[in-house]
């Protein structure tokens, strides 16, 4: 099986604020860097955004996709099953209140059917170099709001 991986992560000057995020995606040698910004947003949608505009930009289907991300929102909602808990129960979560994110949630599930995407937590700001290249074009991304 072909294999990409992705590292994202997002950022806000204030929360909310301007936001920005960043990915790298990697296919063998070659290296793609995306990035974008809101003007009003939050921390969390741009950890989101950054996973989802990476998958958008994704041209395969059926491929492992290894998306590496410090965001444990992100990757608990993922690897506890809170995803799929927020669904069956109509998008309440576990004090009945409505799911914040429900659009970018709902766009993310239909983005991770095309291939089969791994999930794995990296630590943030502790040296990881991809990591922290995603970190520096998200913050490029809210400097270029203004």
């Amino acid at each position: 099986m072909k294999k990409i991986e992705i590292y994202t992560d997002g950022a806000c000057s204030g929360n909310p604020g301007p936001g920005g995020w960043g990915a790298v995606l990697f296919y063998r040698d070659q290296r793609k860097e995306l990035s974008g910004g809101e003007p009003h947003t939050t921390n969390q949608r741009m950890e989101l955004k950054a996973v989802i505009e990476a998958l958008k930009a994704l041209k395969v289907k059926g491929w492992e996709v290894t998306v590496y991300s410090d965001s444990a929102y992100f990757v608990n909602a993922i690897k506890q099953d809170w995803l799929r808990n927020w669904q069956r129960n109509g998008w309440k979560n576990s004090r009945k209140e409505p799911v914040a994110n429900q659009d970018l949630w709902q766009e993310l599930i239909e983005l991770m059917q095309l291939n089969q995407v791994l999930v794995e937590k990296v630590k943030g700001h502790a040296g990881d170099k991809w990591n922290e290249r995603c970190d520096q074009l998200a913050r490029q991304a809210i400097q270029s709001l203004s």
